[in-house]
Protein backbone atom coordinates (compact mmCIF):
# COMPACT_ATOMS: atom_id res chain seq x y z
CA UNK A 1 0.00 0.00 0.00
CA UNK A 2 1.49 3.40 -0.93
CA UNK A 3 1.57 6.35 1.46
CA UNK A 4 -1.32 8.10 -0.28
CA UNK A 5 -3.50 5.05 0.01
CA UNK A 6 -2.52 4.43 3.61
CA UNK A 7 -3.33 8.01 4.56
CA UNK A 8 -6.88 7.51 3.37
CA UNK A 9 -7.42 4.44 5.53
CA UNK A 10 -5.67 5.49 8.74
CA UNK A 11 -7.50 8.01 10.92
CA UNK A 12 -5.51 11.08 12.03
CA UNK A 13 -5.40 11.64 15.82
CA UNK A 14 -7.88 14.50 15.60
CA UNK A 15 -10.27 12.38 13.61
CA UNK A 16 -10.15 9.66 16.25
CA UNK A 17 -11.86 12.08 18.62
CA UNK A 18 -14.95 12.01 16.41
CA UNK A 19 -17.82 9.78 17.45
CA UNK A 20 -18.04 6.27 16.05
CA UNK A 21 -20.10 6.04 12.87
CA UNK A 22 -21.26 2.49 12.35
CA UNK A 23 -22.68 0.76 9.30
CA UNK A 24 -26.11 -0.81 9.44
CA UNK A 25 -28.32 -2.97 7.20
CA UNK A 26 -28.91 -1.19 3.92
CA UNK A 27 -32.01 -2.95 2.61
CA UNK A 28 -35.53 -2.36 3.95
CA UNK A 29 -36.00 -6.09 4.60
CA UNK A 30 -32.81 -6.43 6.64
CA UNK A 31 -33.45 -3.16 8.48
CA UNK A 32 -36.91 -4.36 9.47
CA UNK A 33 -35.58 -7.72 10.62
CA UNK A 34 -32.73 -6.27 12.67
CA UNK A 35 -33.33 -5.06 16.25
CA UNK A 36 -33.08 -1.29 16.87
CA UNK A 37 -29.52 -0.03 16.57
CA UNK A 38 -27.88 0.48 19.93
CA UNK A 39 -24.39 1.48 18.89
CA UNK A 40 -24.25 4.36 16.42
CA UNK A 41 -25.85 6.12 13.43
CA UNK A 42 -25.20 5.19 9.83
CA UNK A 43 -21.78 6.13 8.51
CA UNK A 44 -23.09 8.77 6.09
CA UNK A 45 -25.09 10.59 8.76
CA UNK A 46 -23.67 13.55 10.72
CA UNK A 47 -21.53 12.40 13.60
CA UNK A 48 -23.50 12.39 16.83
CA UNK A 49 -23.65 10.57 20.12
CA UNK A 50 -24.61 6.93 20.33
CA UNK A 51 -28.34 6.75 20.88
CA UNK A 52 -28.22 5.25 24.37
CA UNK A 53 -25.19 7.16 25.66
CA UNK A 54 -24.69 10.91 26.28
CA UNK A 55 -22.06 12.79 24.33
CA UNK A 56 -18.73 12.95 26.11
CA UNK A 57 -18.22 16.35 27.76
CA UNK A 58 -14.48 16.74 28.59
CA UNK A 59 -15.14 19.56 31.05
CA UNK A 60 -17.78 17.55 32.86
CA UNK A 61 -15.51 14.54 32.93
CA UNK A 62 -12.71 16.59 34.44
CA UNK A 63 -15.06 18.04 37.06
CA UNK A 64 -16.29 14.57 37.92
CA UNK A 65 -12.70 13.41 38.31
CA UNK A 66 -11.97 16.30 40.68
CA UNK A 67 -15.10 15.50 42.68
CA UNK A 68 -14.03 11.88 42.95
CA UNK A 69 -10.57 12.93 44.10
CA UNK A 70 -12.08 15.19 46.81
CA UNK A 71 -14.31 12.37 47.97
CA UNK A 72 -11.32 10.04 48.14
CA UNK A 73 -9.38 12.61 50.11
CA UNK A 74 -12.20 12.96 52.66
CA UNK A 75 -12.46 9.19 52.97
CA UNK A 76 -8.73 8.93 53.62
CA UNK A 77 -8.72 11.73 56.18
CA UNK A 78 -6.85 14.24 54.04
CA UNK A 79 -7.30 17.90 55.05
CA UNK A 80 -10.07 19.69 53.19
CA UNK A 81 -8.91 21.46 50.06
CA UNK A 82 -5.80 19.32 49.74
CA UNK A 83 -5.34 16.68 47.10
CA UNK A 84 -3.81 13.38 48.26
CA UNK A 85 -0.83 11.95 46.38
CA UNK A 86 -1.91 10.60 43.00
CA UNK A 87 -2.77 6.93 42.91
CA UNK A 88 -0.85 4.66 40.56
CA UNK A 89 -2.15 4.98 37.04
CA UNK A 90 -4.88 2.49 36.25
CA UNK A 91 -4.80 0.41 33.13
CA UNK A 92 -7.61 -0.95 30.94
CA UNK A 93 -6.89 -4.35 32.45
CA UNK A 94 -8.34 -3.28 35.82
CA UNK A 95 -11.33 -5.54 36.32
CA UNK A 96 -13.27 -2.82 38.14
CA UNK A 97 -13.29 -0.75 34.95
CA UNK A 98 -15.68 -3.15 33.19
CA UNK A 99 -19.20 -2.04 34.07
CA UNK A 100 -22.38 -3.36 32.49
CA UNK A 101 -24.27 -0.61 30.70
CA UNK A 102 -21.18 1.58 30.49
CA UNK A 103 -18.50 -0.55 28.87
CA UNK A 104 -20.62 -3.43 27.59
CA UNK A 105 -24.13 -4.83 27.27
CA UNK A 106 -24.67 -8.34 28.56
CA UNK A 107 -26.18 -10.60 25.87
CA UNK A 108 -28.88 -12.87 27.35
CA UNK A 109 -28.11 -16.47 26.43
CA UNK A 110 -25.09 -15.40 24.38
CA UNK A 111 -22.75 -18.10 23.14
CA UNK A 112 -19.22 -17.87 21.68
CA UNK A 113 -18.80 -18.22 17.94
CA UNK A 114 -16.39 -21.14 18.43
CA UNK A 115 -15.83 -23.40 21.47
CA UNK A 116 -13.61 -21.48 23.85
CA UNK A 117 -11.19 -24.33 24.64
CA UNK A 118 -9.58 -22.27 27.39
CA UNK A 119 -9.36 -19.10 25.30
CA UNK A 120 -11.05 -15.72 25.59
CA UNK A 121 -12.83 -15.10 22.31
CA UNK A 122 -13.08 -11.66 20.76
CA UNK A 123 -15.24 -11.38 17.64
CA UNK A 124 -15.38 -8.38 15.35
CA UNK A 125 -18.59 -8.29 13.34
CA UNK A 126 -17.62 -6.41 10.18
CA UNK A 127 -18.08 -6.20 6.44
CA UNK A 128 -15.73 -4.99 3.74
CA UNK A 129 -18.34 -2.63 2.29
CA UNK A 130 -18.71 -0.78 5.62
CA UNK A 131 -16.76 2.53 5.62
CA UNK A 132 -16.57 2.54 9.43
CA UNK A 133 -14.97 -0.91 9.36
CA UNK A 134 -12.38 0.35 6.89
CA UNK A 135 -11.51 3.22 9.24
CA UNK A 136 -11.44 0.91 12.25
CA UNK A 137 -9.17 -1.69 10.62
CA UNK A 138 -5.78 0.05 11.08
CA UNK A 139 -6.47 0.37 14.81
CA UNK A 140 -7.55 -3.26 14.99
CA UNK A 141 -4.28 -4.31 13.33
CA UNK A 142 -2.23 -2.50 15.97
CA UNK A 143 -4.42 -3.78 18.81
CA UNK A 144 -4.34 -7.41 17.61
CA UNK A 145 -0.55 -7.38 17.50
CA UNK A 146 -0.36 -7.02 21.28
CA UNK A 147 -3.07 -9.49 22.29
CA UNK A 148 -1.90 -12.05 24.87
CA UNK A 149 -1.79 -15.72 24.04
CA UNK A 150 -5.01 -16.52 25.87
CA UNK A 151 -7.10 -14.29 23.57
CA UNK A 152 -8.42 -15.56 20.23
CA UNK A 153 -9.54 -12.94 17.71
CA UNK A 154 -12.11 -13.87 15.05
CA UNK A 155 -13.66 -11.91 12.20
CA UNK A 156 -17.34 -12.63 11.51
CA UNK A 157 -18.57 -10.94 8.31
CA UNK A 158 -22.09 -9.54 8.49
CA UNK A 159 -24.66 -10.63 5.86
CA UNK A 160 -26.90 -7.57 6.03
CA UNK A 161 -28.23 -8.06 2.48
CA UNK A 162 -27.53 -6.33 -0.80
CA UNK A 163 -23.87 -6.13 -1.76
CA UNK A 164 -22.85 -7.03 1.80
CA UNK A 165 -23.61 -10.72 1.22
CA UNK A 166 -21.13 -11.48 -1.59
CA UNK A 167 -18.35 -10.19 0.64
CA UNK A 168 -19.37 -12.60 3.40
CA UNK A 169 -18.95 -15.40 0.87
CA UNK A 170 -15.69 -13.86 -0.32
CA UNK A 171 -14.27 -13.79 3.21
CA UNK A 172 -15.07 -17.45 3.78
CA UNK A 173 -13.82 -18.44 0.32
CA UNK A 174 -10.53 -16.67 1.08
CA UNK A 175 -10.39 -18.43 4.43
CA UNK A 176 -10.92 -21.80 2.74
CA UNK A 177 -8.08 -21.01 0.32
CA UNK A 178 -5.73 -19.82 3.07
CA UNK A 179 -5.48 -16.19 1.97
CA UNK A 180 -8.00 -14.43 4.21
CA UNK A 181 -5.42 -12.76 6.45
CA UNK A 182 -3.16 -11.77 3.57
CA UNK A 183 -6.02 -10.24 1.58
CA UNK A 184 -7.95 -8.61 4.42
CA UNK A 185 -6.56 -5.06 4.29
CA UNK A 186 -6.28 -5.22 0.50
CA UNK A 187 -10.02 -5.77 0.01
CA UNK A 188 -10.80 -2.74 2.18
CA UNK A 189 -8.37 -0.78 0.01
CA UNK A 190 -9.90 -2.04 -3.24
CA UNK A 191 -13.35 -0.82 -2.15
CA UNK A 192 -12.64 2.36 -0.20
CA UNK A 193 -9.34 3.65 -1.61
CA UNK A 194 -8.71 2.31 -5.12
CA UNK A 195 -12.46 1.95 -5.85
CA UNK A 196 -11.74 -0.96 -8.13
CA UNK A 197 -14.65 -2.68 -6.36
CA UNK A 198 -17.97 -0.93 -5.79
CA UNK A 199 -18.87 -2.05 -2.30
CA UNK A 200 -22.08 -0.26 -1.34
CA UNK A 201 -21.86 1.94 -4.44
CA UNK A 202 -23.11 -0.87 -6.69
CA UNK A 203 -23.24 -4.60 -7.28
CA UNK A 204 -19.98 -6.54 -7.45
CA UNK A 205 -20.27 -9.94 -9.11
CA UNK A 206 -18.47 -13.02 -7.83
CA UNK A 207 -16.14 -12.67 -10.83
CA UNK A 208 -15.37 -9.02 -9.95
CA UNK A 209 -14.49 -10.01 -6.41
CA UNK A 210 -12.51 -13.05 -7.54
CA UNK A 211 -10.32 -10.85 -9.75
CA UNK A 212 -9.51 -8.68 -6.72
CA UNK A 213 -8.44 -11.77 -4.77
CA UNK A 214 -6.24 -12.86 -7.65
CA UNK A 215 -3.77 -10.23 -6.44
CA UNK A 216 -3.32 -12.33 -3.31
CA UNK A 217 -2.72 -15.63 -5.06
CA UNK A 218 -6.24 -16.90 -5.78
CA UNK A 219 -7.21 -18.46 -9.09
CA UNK A 220 -10.24 -16.32 -10.11
CA UNK A 221 -12.31 -19.21 -11.46
CA UNK A 222 -11.64 -21.37 -8.42
CA UNK A 223 -12.34 -18.47 -6.08
CA UNK A 224 -15.71 -17.68 -7.67
CA UNK A 225 -16.62 -21.36 -7.51
CA UNK A 226 -15.62 -21.57 -3.85
CA UNK A 227 -17.85 -18.59 -3.03
CA UNK A 228 -20.83 -20.74 -4.08
CA UNK A 229 -19.63 -23.95 -2.41
CA UNK A 230 -21.48 -25.93 0.24
CA UNK A 231 -18.80 -25.10 2.82
CA UNK A 232 -19.11 -21.37 2.26
CA UNK A 233 -22.92 -21.57 2.27
CA UNK A 234 -22.78 -23.30 5.65
CA UNK A 235 -20.42 -20.66 7.08
CA UNK A 236 -22.60 -17.89 5.66
CA UNK A 237 -25.62 -19.32 7.49
CA UNK A 238 -23.68 -19.74 10.71
CA UNK A 239 -22.45 -16.14 10.62
CA UNK A 240 -26.00 -14.90 10.01
CA UNK A 241 -27.36 -16.94 12.92
CA UNK A 242 -24.62 -15.81 15.30
CA UNK A 243 -25.09 -12.13 14.45
CA UNK A 244 -28.85 -12.38 14.97
CA UNK A 245 -28.43 -14.13 18.31
CA UNK A 246 -25.92 -11.53 19.51
CA UNK A 247 -28.12 -8.65 18.30
CA UNK A 248 -25.15 -7.20 16.45
CA UNK A 249 -27.14 -4.89 14.21
CA UNK A 250 -24.32 -2.60 13.10
CA UNK A 251 -20.67 -2.82 12.14
CA UNK A 252 -18.08 -2.77 13.52
CA UNK A 253 -19.26 -4.56 16.67
CA UNK A 254 -16.94 -6.23 19.18
CA UNK A 255 -18.21 -9.20 21.21
CA UNK A 256 -16.31 -11.04 23.95
CA UNK A 257 -17.08 -14.73 24.65
CA UNK A 258 -20.47 -14.32 23.01
CA UNK A 259 -21.77 -12.63 26.17
CA UNK A 260 -20.38 -9.10 26.23
CA UNK A 261 -21.25 -6.67 23.41
CA UNK A 262 -18.88 -3.73 23.70
CA UNK A 263 -20.24 -0.21 24.03
CA UNK A 264 -18.20 2.78 22.88
CA UNK A 265 -18.38 6.36 21.65
CA UNK A 266 -15.40 6.10 19.33
CA UNK A 267 -12.99 3.58 17.83
CA UNK A 268 -10.26 3.92 20.45
CA UNK A 269 -12.72 3.54 23.30
CA UNK A 270 -14.16 0.42 21.68
CA UNK A 271 -10.77 -1.26 21.92
CA UNK A 272 -10.10 0.05 25.43
CA UNK A 273 -13.44 -1.30 26.63
CA UNK A 274 -12.73 -4.61 24.94
CA UNK A 275 -9.49 -4.79 26.93
CA UNK A 276 -11.40 -4.09 30.13
CA UNK A 277 -13.88 -6.87 29.46
CA UNK A 278 -11.09 -9.28 28.54
CA UNK A 279 -9.49 -8.55 31.90
CA UNK A 280 -12.78 -9.11 33.69
CA UNK A 281 -13.34 -12.45 31.93
CA UNK A 282 -9.78 -13.54 32.68
CA UNK A 283 -10.37 -12.81 36.37
CA UNK A 284 -13.49 -14.94 36.33
CA UNK A 285 -16.02 -12.15 35.96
Amino acid sequence: MNLRAASRLVLMPAALALLLAACQPSTPEEAAAAPPAAEAPAADAPAEAIADEPALDPAAAAAAGQADASADAAAQGAPAGETPPPAPASTPSAVTFATEGEHYDLIPGGQPFEPLDGKIEVVEVFNYVCPACAMFQPLVNTWKARLPADVRFTYVPAPFGGNWDPYVRAYYAAEAMGIADKAHDGIFQAIHVDRSLKGERGADSAQDIARAYAKFGADPAQFASTMASFTVNAKFGRAKQYIAQQRANSTPTMIVNGRYRIKARNFETMLENTDRVIAQVRAGG
